[in-house]
């Protein structure tokens, strides 16, 4: 056998099955995140959420509102990238990347939500998220999203139960 059709088979093994471990550990670690992101916003489910300006429900003589702030950069892992640089050039929607965001903003929620628990709020009102691109430059796609929020108390009565 040809000593350089046994070193192209040998560097294609080699590339498949690295790609095979790249696509078993990213799809492993992006199912983890999603299966952590389903617990917290059960258990965050009770916190009232709204995107109005207004405070819906607030309890009289309750602390005033304050801002709450948050702030989530997810990055893309290598194999997604090169996949999606494929896609790009052939067109098409890029599904890796649409994930990507979701799971960014979900984050980013998430972290909003848990931060006015702990300061004691249980409604959170006028929810605005921010993205911006930070993997331009580097050309590694990441999703840099900032969550921004007023806590305030709501009366529990006037609260829908969730």
């Amino acid at each position: 056998m040809d000593p350089d059709l046994v070193q192209l088979i040998v560097a294609l093994s080699i590339t498949g099955f690295l790609m095979l471990m790249g696509m078993t550990f990213g799809k492993a670690a992006e199912r983890r995140h999603l299966r952590l992101l389903n617990e917290r916003e059960r258990e965050l489910a009770g916190i009232g959420v709204t995107q109005i300006k207004t405070f819906p429900g607030r309890a009289p003589d309750s602390p005033p509102p304050t801002l709450v702030v948050a702030e989530v950069v997810i990055a893309s892992d290598y194999l997604k990238t090169w996949l999606s640089g494929i896609r790009n050039f052939f067109g098409g929607e890029m599904k890796s990347f649409q994930t990507l965001l979701t799971r960014a903003r979900r984050e980013a929620t998430l972290q909003l939500l848990e931060l006015a628990k702990e300061n004691g709020y249980n409604a959170v009102c006028n929810i605005r998220l921010d993205m911006a691109d930070i993997g331009s430059m580097s050309k590694m796609p990441m999703a840099a999203i900032i969550a921004s929020g007023t806590a305030y108390h709501t009366s529990t009565s006037s609260r829908a139960e969730p």
